[in-house]
C-alpha cells in the first residue's frame, strides 16, 4: 500500500494532473466568488443612484411643486447625447454613428421611446405616492426582465426563481392595497392608486428596455447603446417636453435650491446609465435588477427619517424576501448545449428560432 502511494506521490504525471486540477479548482473559486463580490459592490452603487434619483424627484415634487418628469428625463438624454451621440460621430467605419443609423435607426427610435416613456411614468408617479411605494413596486421589473430572458435570451430558471417571482407579486400587491388603505384615511385613496399604477406601467418598459440593453451590450457596445438613447431620448423628450410641459416649466420658482436638485437628479440618472451597461454586460439583466432590491431598503429608511413615513413591515419584508429566493439560484443555464444534452430539442428548436428573430432584428442591415 505504501509502495502504491509513493509510485503515485512520486510520479510526475500524477503529480502535475492532480495537483494542477487541485490548483485550478481553487483558482476558479476564488475567481467566482471576486467576481461575485464585485457585482454585488457595483450593485450596490447603482442601488445609491437610484435612490438619489428617487429622492431628488420626490423633494422636486413634494416641497417645490416641480412636476416636471419630462424635463427631467430631457436632461438626461442630453447629457447621453453631448457625451456618448458625439463620441459615434467622430468614429470612423461601421461604428460611426451615420453608419449606425442606417442599418438600425428604427429599431433604436422604438427604444428610445420606450425608455423615455418608462422614465415619465415613474418620475410622474412621485406626485401621486410615496417614495418607498415607488421603489417597491419598481421590483416588478423583475418578473418582467425573468419573463423576456426566458423566452429572447434563452435564460433557463428553476421553479424556485419562478416562486420568487410569486412572492415578488405578493408583496406588490400587498403595498398597492396599503396605499389604497391609508390613502382613504387621508383623503388621497385615488391619487395613490394611479401612482402605483404609474409605477407598474413604467416598470414593465424598464424590463423590455433592460433586456434589449443586454443583447446590444453584449453584443455590439455600450457606447453605440448609450450614444443612440442620447439621440432619439434628447429629440422625442424634447417633443413631449415642448408639448406637454412647457406650462408647467414655467411655473417653477427657481432658485439655487431646485437648481441644486436638477443636478443631483441629472447627476445620478448619467451615473445610472453610463454604469449600468458596464455591469450589465458583466453578469445580466435579471442579476442587476436583483441586486437594486437594496435600493428599496435605502429608500426605506429615507423615507421613515426624511418624509417620517409610517411603516408598514409586512409588504417590505414580502418582496425583500424574494432576494434570497433568487440569490441562493443564480445558477441559471444560458447556453444551447445544455438544453440539447438534457433532450429538450423541441424548447431548443424554439427558443433558438426566438433567439434568431430577435438577433436578425438587431444585425439585419
Amino acid at each position: 500500500m505504501r509502495r502504491i502511494k509513493n509510485h503515485y506521490s512520486t510520479n510526475p504525471f500524477f503529480s502535475k494532473v492532480f495537483f494542477g486540477s487541485v490548483r485550478y479548482a481553487n483558482d476558479s473559486w476564488i475567481s467566482i466568488h471576486r467576481e461575485l463580490l464585485f457585482t454585488l459592490a457595483l450593485g450596490q452603487v447603482l442601488s445609491l443612484l437610484i435612490c438619489g434619483i428617487g429622492l431628488t424627484s420626490k423633494y422636486l415634487a413634494d416641497d417645490y411643486h416641480a412636476n416636471t418628469p419630462v424635463f427631467q428625463c430631457f436632461l438626461n438624454y442630453i447629457l447621453l447625447f453631448l457625451v456618448y451621440t458625439t463620441t459615434l460621430a467622430v468614429r470612423q467605419g461601421e461604428e460611426n454613428l451615420l453608419a449606425i443609423l442606417k442599418r438600425r435607426w428604427w429599431k433604436y427610435m422604438i427604444l428610445g421611446l420606450i425608455d423615455i416613456e418608462a422614465n415619465y411614468l415613474v418620475i410622474k408617479a412621485y406626485q401621486y405616492t410615496t417614495l418607498t411605494s415607488v421603489q417597491l413596486l419598481d421590483c416588478f421589473v423583475i418578473p418582467v426582465v425573468l419573463l423576456l430572458s426566458w423566452f429572447f435570451l434563452l435564460v433557463r430558471y428553476k421553479v424556485l426563481h419562478f416562486v420568487g417571482v410569486g412572492v415578488c407579486l405578493l408583496g406588490m400587491g400587498c403595498m398597492v392595497g396599503t396605499d389604497v388603505l391609508v390613502g382613504r384615511q387621508q383623503g388621497l385613496g385615488d391619487h395613490k392608486l394611479l401612482g402605483d399604477l404609474l409605477v407598474l406601467a413604467g416598470a414593465t418598459l424598464y424590463g423590455i428596455s433592460n433586456v434589449c440593453e443586454e443583447f446590444i451590450v453584449k453584443n455590439l457596445s455600450r457606447v453605440e447603446f448609450l450614444g443612440m438613447m442620447g439621440l432619439f431620448g434628447s429629440f422625442f423628450s424634447g417633443i413631449q417636453l415642448a408639448i406637454m410641459e412647457h406650462k408647467e416649466l414655467l411655473k417653477v420658482q427657481w432658485d439655487w435650491q431646485i437648481g441644486l436638485l436638477y443636478i443631483g437628479f441629472s447627476a445620478c440618472m448619467f451615473g445610472l446609465y453610463s454604469f449600468m451597461p458596464v455591469v450589465i454586460k458583466r453578469t445580466s439583466a435579471t442579476a442587476v435588477n436583483l441586486s437594486l432590491l437594496t435600493a428599496d431598503l435605502y429608500s426605506l429608511f429615507c423615507g421613515l427619517f426624511l418624509f417620517q413615513y409610517k411603516l408598514y413591515v409586512i409588504t417590505p419584508a414580502v418582496i425583500l424576501l424574494t432576494c434570497p429566493i433568487f440569490f441562493s439560484l443564480m445558477n441559471v443555464e444560458q447556453n444551447f448545449s445544455a438544453l440539447l444534452l438534457r433532450g429538450r430539442l423541441c424548447d431548443f428548436i424554439m427558443r433558438h428560432a426566438a433567439f434568431t428573430v430577435l438577433k436578425n432584428m438587431v444585425f439585419r442591415d
